[in-house]
């Protein structure tokens, strides 16, 4: 598995229409991640946090809509997009599943290829990187598609975990990462990478940058991690 591979949790209690979802999913090049109730995506969540979450409401004992209320109202998951999935087509259910704080409400029947579009423009918010955007900050261009970065318009050479990383720091500038957060989302969460090898590689991405002159981008966090900017 890609640690670039964003991170999909599918919750939908109809076995046919969770695979379903699975399948176009993974071939769309996303990590799959399955629950079939409300009880099972939260404990899901709290070991393996997605990108995004595709919740249908309909479930038995604890309903999407309660789900997504419970992830809302928590810290850690409030900025986990949400797209709602649900039979109810009635403007106020829509509005209540809004209200909630799902990100998208998708009626059902619905194309699938209509609901990998509004994935990937949900992504696009949280993780751009992995949708093919161009990053920028300050004087530094990313582009994830042609996978080339430049500083003041000179081509910085970066090796793959230092692309990944920096792309990591591009998409929430000033956001402090953890050794932790960085080894799950550069390194991938099946891999055992010692917390060290963060340091080592980080290093390796502020000589990169810095390769043509410049000051380091790069700010070191005491006792909490990284951040750019």
């Amino acid at each position: 598995m890609s640690a670039d591979q964003p991170t999909v949790l599918v919750v939908e209690d109809e076995l046919a229409q969770r695979e379903v979802l699975a399948y176009n999913l993974e071939a769309d090049g996303f990590r799959v991640v399955k629950a079939e109730n409300g009880e099972e995506a939260l404990l899901i969540v709290d070991e393996d946090t997605p990108d995004i979450i595709v919740l249908d409401w309909m479930m038995p004992n604890l309903s999407g809509i309660e789900v997504c209320r419970r992830l809302k109202t928590r810290p850690d998951t409030r900025s986990i997009p949400i797209i709602m999935l649900s039979a109810r087509s009635e403007e106020v259910d829509k509005v209540r599943g809004l209200e909630t704080g799902a990100d998208d409400y998708v009626v059902k029947p619905y194309s699938v290829i209509e609901l990998m579009a509004r994935v990937r423009t949900q992504l696009r918010r949280v993780r751009p990187a992995t949708v093919g955007m161009r990053l920028e900050f300050e004087d530094i261009i990313l582009d994830s598609e042609t996978h080339k970065v430049s500083r003041s318009e000179k081509p910085l050479k970066l090796g793959p975990t230092e692309f990944r990383l920096l792309s990591t720091f591009m998409e929430k500038p000033g956001r402090v990462w953890s050794r932790e957060q960085l080894l799950d989302r550069v390194w991938g969460r099946d891999i055992y990478v010692d917390t060290r090898t963060v340091d080592v590689h980080i290093g390796r991405l502020r000589k990169a940058l810095t390769q043509h002159g410049g000051a380091d981008p790069v700010r070191t966090v005491r006792g909490a991690g990284y951040a750019l900017g």
